[in-house]
């Protein structure tokens, strides 16, 4: 580039030359004509002497064999010059020509290409030659030799100059091509390390968010996406291990049922009918289970599909109401219902019947003997609130962020007590969030809790 640059500067510099040498040759050229042609020796020597100051250089009067008639130096005379750009007015015809040579080896340099300009400590001097032409015929050539030292040192401290610059521009462009290239590699790096980390199963690998813009985006969105596999994969190995301990309990208590009738064969007859409801209980609860596990795989694979219809979740909660009230009798508990709307909606009757029930359900099974359980059922706007309240022992505030956890229990032991398999309450939340409602829980230990449940009233 530095160059090419300085190539276009030296041929604008030459261009401007020539032309100005040219045009003062071929002037000069036409007023000595007449003058060659009479062979006025005296007029011609002192129009070239005169010339020669003026253009600030050597004239020289050649003939038509390219001998020199006359000299401003006085130096040449009867010297044949066989210089290419004498040649090319005698033989080729040309009217004018310009060339630049060096003074002490003859070498010419080519004007036309000043891109690799050859070097030299020489003197350089610029030929232009100009025919002088009398009768349409050339009678002789005009030969101004003018030094171009001065023009050839200046560009040669251009190229240098422009080498620098250029040089330190390449090596400031190469620095900052190394720093924005470890800008914007850096974070790509860290980025894959983090993807091949997860891709071996780390998915704690986190990448550092650091400037702005697309990058900046892009590591937002993997650690979200990271964060979330994450959360993902321990609550799968969660529920593998609550899953897993939940069917061992039963099948623990069996054995042991099971080995003490192999290993007791006189066992009294009463004992052994117990054992044997026992067990029956047991597979029972096995049975229950794997059915509700089996629910919530369905549901995670969204291959739920709801057969709506038009219904009123009033007439639903008074069916279940009924349904539950012999459990309620035995504990000397009271099922109060305030229904201040039928709630009309377009909804899957079966699964909105299991929400209904299992919460009615828990809040009987919940509620101490003599107790109550309250159902009130209202329109709000577009929505129902459904509310089911206890006045049980209450949810510890602790424990409220994970009531709908599978196989989440506030006290185990009482949990399996009441025969429940902790999963009841997250089928709920998961039918309820299939017919676009939500489910949220209230509650103070030792004052009971409440279930709310807000659904859309879709109208068939």
């Amino acid at each position: 580039m530095a160059n090419s640059l300085s190539g276009m500067v030296g041929d604008y510099l030459f261009e401007q030359r020539i032309r100005s040498d040219r045009v003062s040759l071929e002037t000069l050229a036409a007023r000595v004509a007449p003058l060659m042609a009479e062979s006025d020796a005296v007029a011609l020597h002192d129009q070239l002497l005169a010339a020669g100051g003026e253009l600030g250089g050597r004239i020289l009067l050649l003939d038509q064999n390219g001998k020199v008639q006359l000299d401003s130096y006085g130096e040449l005379y009867g010297n044949r010059l066989q210089y290419p750009e004498v040649t090319n007015i005698l033989v080729k015809g040309q009217n004018v020509d310009y060339g630049v040579h060096e003074l002490d080896t003859g070498a010419s340099l080519d004007t036309s290409n000043l891109l690799f300009m050859r070097r030299s400590n020489g003197a350089w001097v610029g030929y232009c030659t100009a025919g002088i032409v009398h009768a349409s015929d050339i009678i002789g050539v005009l030969l101004l030799v003018s030094p171009v030292q001065e023009m050839m040192q200046n560009l040669y401290q251009l190229q240098d100059q422009m080498m620098l610059i250029f040089v330190v521009i390449a090596v400031l462009a190469l620095l900052c091509s190394l720093v924005f290239s470890q800008v914007i590699t850096n974070p790509i790096g860290g980025l894959m390390r983090g993807i091949q980390r997860m891709s071996k199963g780390d998915f704690s690998a986190r990448v550092r968010v650091r400037g702005s813009g697309e990058m900046k985006h892009l590591a937002q969105a993997f650690n979200s996406m990271s964060e979330k596999l994450e959360t993902l994969d321990q609550s799968r190995n969660q529920f593998v291990s609550n899953a897993s301990h939940e069917l061992k309990t039963p099948l623990a208590t069996m054995k042991i049922m099971i080995e003490s009738l192999i290993y007791q064969p006189d066992m009294d007859k009463e004992l052994r009918t117990e054992f044997m409801g026992d067990i029956n209980s047991e597979i029972d609860r096995l049975s229950a289970i794997v059915s509700d596990l089996l629910t919530l795989v369905q549901m995670d694979s969204q291959n739920v599909k709801l057969t709506r219809e038009n219904l009123s979740i009033a007439q639903m909660v008074k069916e279940n109401a009924h349904r539950l009230q012999p459990i309620a009798d035995q504990k000397g508990q009271e099922i109060i219902l305030t229904l201040s709307d039928p709630c009309d909606i377009y909804a899957d009757k079966s699964k909105l019947n299991q929400v209904i029930y299992n919460l009615m359900e828990n809040a009987v099974k919940y509620t101490q003997a003599n107790g109550q359980v309250k159902v009130t059922l209202q329109r709000i706007g577009r929505d129902a609130k459904l509310t089911v309240t206890d006045n049980g022992p209450g949810i510890p505030k602790e424990n409220l962020p994970h009531i709908f956890d599978r196989f989440y229990r506030v006290d185990k032991a009482r949990s399996r007590e009441k025969g429940g398999t902790g999963l009841g309450l997250s089928i709920v939340h998961q039918l309820v969030l299939l017919h676009g409602g939500e489910i949220y829980v209230e509650s103070e230990e030792g004052k009971g809790a409440s279930f709310i449940v807000e659904l859309p009233l879709h109208q068939g």
